[in-house]
């Protein structure tokens, strides 16, 4: 009997995925627990519309990032933060600081845990890189004054 998954099950398959699974096991297992529904017209049509809108989804999201990446790639964001006589600042730059700076100037809205940055703790410019999507991302500049 075919089936269509409606959650993770170990040993058969992943949610949304569509198996091969033996009358009993879906009847007496997979149906009463609500893991699977039979694949039948309705439920492959369904299946069908959902993989095509995951497909348009991750589209437009992937074109997003990479209109953004191209926008921001290479610019200079400057961050003021105090500083001793020799150069060292008091505490550091992290990149919660960056991620705000980013919303601020370009209206990019990233994660804090997407930037990949070194520890700031001198006045001076550093590279940073800005993970946008899955494959994509954006090399910057913070340059660190007072």
């Amino acid at each position: 009997m075919k089936v269509i998954l409606k959650q993770d099950v170990k040993g058969l398959g992943k949610k949304g995925e569509l198996v091969n699974t033996s009358d009993g096991y879906a009847r007496n297992f997979l149906f009463p627990r609500n893991l699977a529904v039979e694949a039948n017209a309705q439920a492959m049509s369904e299946l069908k519309n959902k993989q095509q809108a995951e497909k348009y989804r991750i589209a437009t999201e992937t074109k997003e990032a990479q209109a953004n990446a191209e926008r921001i790639s290479g610019k200079t964001i400057k961050i003021s933060a105090k500083g001793g006589s020799n150069g060292k600042l008091f505490g550091s730059v992290t990149s919660k600081e960056i991620a705000e700076k980013l919303k601020e100037e370009f209206s990019i809205e990233v994660d804090k845990k997407k930037i990949v940055v070194s520890d700031i703790r001198q006045f001076g410019t550093y590279e940073f890189e800005v993970k946008l999507y899955t494959g994509i991302s954006a090399k910057l500049f913070v340059m660190v004054g007072e």
